[in-house]
């Protein structure tokens, strides 16, 4: 029995030592900072990358629409129809940004038709450029004449950095843009 209670005793020496004992606590603390720190660090990085790809997506979609207007003149248009140097001139000028060929056109793009501004100053689908239509009477803007549009879709795979760690893994992929352009 006096063994149990020396080895008891000796025991709650320990205990009573390490409760005084703090030299472990700061290395305990700067742990968590650094792990706490180091998350940020990677959701900043991530969420950077992403917002860097977006625009950069977006600045190739308009890029796009430029070289239609670029590179087809009036005598070309409607340009999808019309216009040789387009398709051509839209790859290049969509996968000229630093994120290359993983840029690419969207189903259905480019689109051409023809737009008219309604009653409430917003731009307003017509038709398609098989037929003009003679005014803007269907959209409540009978003096106005229908303009000829181009519209670009694009579309990126963004895959975060660290999936799984980060937000940006709930962030929206593909990133799609769309960008619409009057020709005339």
């Amino acid at each position: 029995m006096r063994v149990k209670s020396a080895a008891l005793s000796k025991a709650i020496a320990c205990a009573a030592t390490l409760k005084r004992e703090d030299r472990g606590v700061a290395a305990i603390e700067f742990a968590i900072f650094v792990g706490m720190l180091s998350l940020a660090l990677l959701n900043a990085a991530d969420i950077g990358v992403y917002i860097y790809q977006r625009m950069e997506v977006e600045n190739a979609t308009e890029m796009g629409v430029q070289a239609v207007w670029k590179n087809c003149d009036f005598s070309q248009l409607p340009a999808t129809t019309s216009c040789p140097a387009m398709s051509a001139a839209v790859k290049r000028a969509v996968q000229s940004t630093s994120l290359g060929t993983k840029v690419t056109l969207q189903a259905g793009s480019p689109a051409e038709g023809y737009y008219c501004v309604n009653t409430s100053n917003a731009l307003q689908y017509m038709s398609d450029i098989s037929s003009k239509p003679a005014d803007c009477t269907a959209a409540g803007t009978p003096t106005l004449q229908p303009g000829d549009y181009i519209q670009i879709g694009t579309t990126y795979s963004y895959a975060p950095m660290f999936p799984g760690i980060t937000v940006a893994s709930a962030f929206t992929t593909p990133i799609l843009r769309t960008a619409l352009m009057r020709l005339e």
